[in-house]
């Protein structure tokens, strides 16, 4: 079974940008491990001039997606069972817990907002969840469909062929990954750490482990409180 995501967007040229190349590109095109989907929202419009948008009710600058265009282009599509995002700004954060439980299903049907956002009521009557990829403001949701439909496709089995280096990347056990390294032993002044070439394995996992913990600690103090009251509940 392949992972299927389907992108709703008036903005189909987006696509497929960065999810057509390399491992991941490859992964689509050449083994159908992962398939990808545009639906044009223009074309259910029910306007003469193709608009698909009006004004926020209640007054406001800018214009509104309407919920039965949308709710249009959705019905089109055959859902299997998928997850529908909607991806927006004031959504619950994107995590690689909930990335890697989409991986594990048969894909995502996800909307790419424009304008002032979405029309509630189709968000609500048709399910969507509302997932954030930061705490920044796009022109539209494209960009951040991009994101959360590759961190699921890279994770789905066979794609980027080494399971085993995904165990040690951030978010993965709560820690963010460590500082990597490779040839030349010296750049402009700089060394490699010399217990990376000592070979010895025990002295590099500890090294690697605390590289991660001080990484965590400093730039996501949030993910560090997490780590200690899970530690903490294990009794480590």
């Amino acid at each position: 079974m392949s992972f299927d995501a389907t992108v709703l967007t008036m903005f189909p040229e987006a696509y497929p940008g960065p999810l057509g190349v390399s491992l991941i590109g490859t992964a689509w095109r050449e083994h159908g491990l992962w398939t990808l989907e545009t639906v044009d929202i223009r074309q259910f419009s029910k306007d003469k001039r193709g608009f698909l948008d009006d004004t926020p009710a209640g007054g406001g600058p800018g214009q509104v997606m309407r919920a039965d265009v949308i709710a249009a282009a959705l019905d089109s599509v055959e859902r299997r069972g998928r997850p529908l995002l909607y991806m927006s700004a004031r959504g619950r954060p994107l995590t690689q817990a909930r990335v890697s439980e989409w991986a594990k299903g048969p894909g995502l049907i996800v909307l790419a907002g424009r304008f002032e956002g979405v029309d509630q009521r189709v968000l609500d009557a048709r399910g969507f969840e509302e997932i954030s990829v930061g705490d920044a403001v796009l022109a539209g949701g494209e960009a951040a469909s991009l994101v959360a439909i590759e961190a699921c496709v890279r994770l789905v089995p066979g794609v980027l062929g080494q399971a085993e280096s995904l165990s040690e990347e951030s978010f993965e056990d709560g820690l963010l990954e460590h500082p990597q390294y490779t040839r030349p032993r010296e750049f402009e002044g700089l060394e490699i750490p010399p217990v990376l070439l000592s070979g010895h394995h025990a002295d590099i996992g500890k090294w690697r482990k605390a590289q991660r913990e001080a990484a965590t600690r400093e730039r996501r103090p949030d993910l560090w409180a997490q780590h200690l009251a899970n530690q903490q509940a294990k009794g480590e």
